[in-house]
């Protein structure tokens, strides 16, 4: 019997994703190899410490996204399979000019009635717009949804659903409300987006929870599941289909301690390319006409959108006579969420917040030194917790750049076989996978890790003794060096 040989590029949640999930559904041999160009996998799942005291905090994805309360929830079974505890998380209050606005009655209040009256009529708007059921199928991925009937949507940019109010204090609101949800600007993605990034700050549409002890236990939990060769800090420079019809890659291992580089080729009958688009294009694909599909599907899908991370660590966590919430979002940069990551850690006796700034701000801030970030983010401490400047210990920076997507699944969205297929008729061994193609959470990459996983398990399933056009030579490797850093698990 054939054993299939599959290579995934990427080695963040799309490329452990799906080889997690082809392990499970492929019903004969595989072995499964990871490129990570990084030293480390699990991508922008990332939970460190720091340096001053043994305190964890989020760098990168900051929570999931349980839609559990209507149907089937792909991630949050993953994490129950993977026996990883949650904490729910909720956070509903603005602080604006000062003044913490956690209900109606607090912006009409401060703002005033008619901004109150705008906010309610906004909200009503939303809702007959998309429906929670409608919220739910727009993110279930399981199948095709509006692939014809969105079309007109996409078109229409967020920001349009907005004009009305930009004269009153509740566009300000609204745009706190939900920027760094958004991670964009609402001229940049479409109505529906934007109606999806609106609505999900209502409990009613989803809820939002983190892992105990951190979410990069995902990743990690993953890992230890998953048996294949992962190829630690090894860049691939290209991708060539051969005369045999395989998919030959070629990385390159930097080996710092002696200031060389290790050159390795392989051929695989399956190459999954699980990259951030935003280093879609460093790899060279050399087989006919695919150059041109890959640039194509990079281009279709090119929306980015930006996050920056600023975590700081104090002495005590100062604002909880103020704040009970796991998160509230600041007029600040735009409007930027506000996180209290020690509320993760119930053992936790120090305070931790955590800066998320999104869209323009962020990636104009981000060319800023991290002690000047640091700096900005006390000085955005609302007056009544400015005492917290007392009692900082320490500071750290994460930046985000063209991490996410600001028009998930493109302007106008197509069947799920062409996002995840760019070359289907030349090179049908060649697969993508990504956020960017459905709604820029997590949720979204395990759905097109597990379509993608579907898919190849099926193939293998249909050619047990391999496809007609494939080769059985694959066991051969090309070594230009005797360096091979790689692990297996």
């Amino acid at each position: 019997m054939k054993t299939w040989k599959v290579g995934i590029i990427g080695g963040g949640p799309g490329g452990l994703m799906t080889a997690h999930a082809l392990q499970k559904l492929a019903t004969h041999p595989v072995e499964i190899t990871v490129f990570e160009a990084s030293p480390r996998l699990g991508g922008k799942i990332l939970t460190p410490r720091f340096a001053s005291h043994p305190v964890g905090y989020e760098a990168g994805a900051a929570e999931f996204y349980d839609y559990s309360h209507f149907d089937e929830d792909a991630l949050k079974e993953l994490i129950k399979e993977l026996g990883l505890p949650i904490r729910p998380m909720g956070g509903p209050a603005v602080v604006m000019n000062e003044q913490v606005l956690a209900n109606m009655d607090d912006i009409a209040d401060h703002l005033g009635a008619d901004a109150a009256q705008a906010v309610v009529q906004f909200d009503r708007m939303a809702k007959d717009m998309m429906t929670p059921q409608e919220f739910y199928h727009a993110n279930d991925h399981t199948h095709e949804h509006g692939s014809d009937t969105t079309e007109h949507v996409q078109k229409q940019r967020f920001d349009s659903l907005l004009t009305d109010l930009k004269p009153h204090p509740s566009f300000q609101y609204i745009e706190n409300l939900m920027h760094s949800d958004l991670a964009a600007e609402p001229r940049q993605t479409s109505v529906a987006y934007g109606l999806q990034n609106y609505l999900m700050n209502d409990p009613a549409y989803m809820g939002v929870y983190g892992i105990e002890g951190g979410n990069e236990r995902l990743p990690q939990e993953l890992i230890a599941r998953i048996s294949a060769t992962f190829r630690l800090e090894h860049r691939v420079e290209s991708i060539v289909r051969t005369p045999q019809g395989s998919m030959q890659v070629r990385s390159i291992c930097s080996e710092d301690s002696v200031q060389s580089e290790a050159f390795r080729v392989e051929e695989f009958d399956f190459v999954v390319v699980a990259l951030p688009l935003a280093h879609f294009n460093s790899i060279g694909y050399e087989c006919d006409g695919l150059a041109a599909k890959m640039r194509a599907h990079h281009d279709f899908y090119d929306y980015p959108a930006h996050y920056l991370r600023m975590t700081l660590l104090f002495e005590s966590p100062f604002w909880r006579n103020q704040f009970s919430d796991s998160y509230w979002m600041l007029d600040k940069f735009g409007g930027c969420c506000l996180y209290d990551e020690s509320s993760r850690d119930p053992g936790c006796d120090r305070g931790v917040l955590g800066w998320l700034l999104g869209g323009d701000d962020a990636a104009r801030m981000s060319e800023l030194d991290d002690q000047q970030l640091i700096n900005e983010a006390l000085d955005s401490l609302p007056s009544f917790l400015s005492h917290g400047r007392d009692v900082f210990i320490e500071g750290q920076v994460h930046r985000w750049i063209g991490a996410v997507n600001a028009m998930p699944g493109g302007e106008t969205p197509v069947t799920l076989d062409r996002r995840h297929q760019p070359d289907a008729m030349q090179n049908p061994n060649l697969f993508c996978v990504g956020d960017y193609l459905f709604d820029s959470t997590l949720n979204g990459v395990l759905d097109s890790a597990n379509y993608v996983a579907e898919w190849m398990a099926a193939e293998i399933a249909d050619h047990p003794i391999g496809a007609p056009s494939s080769t059985d030579s694959h066991s051969s490797i090309t070594n230009f060096s005797n360096h091979t850093d790689q692990q297996t698990v």
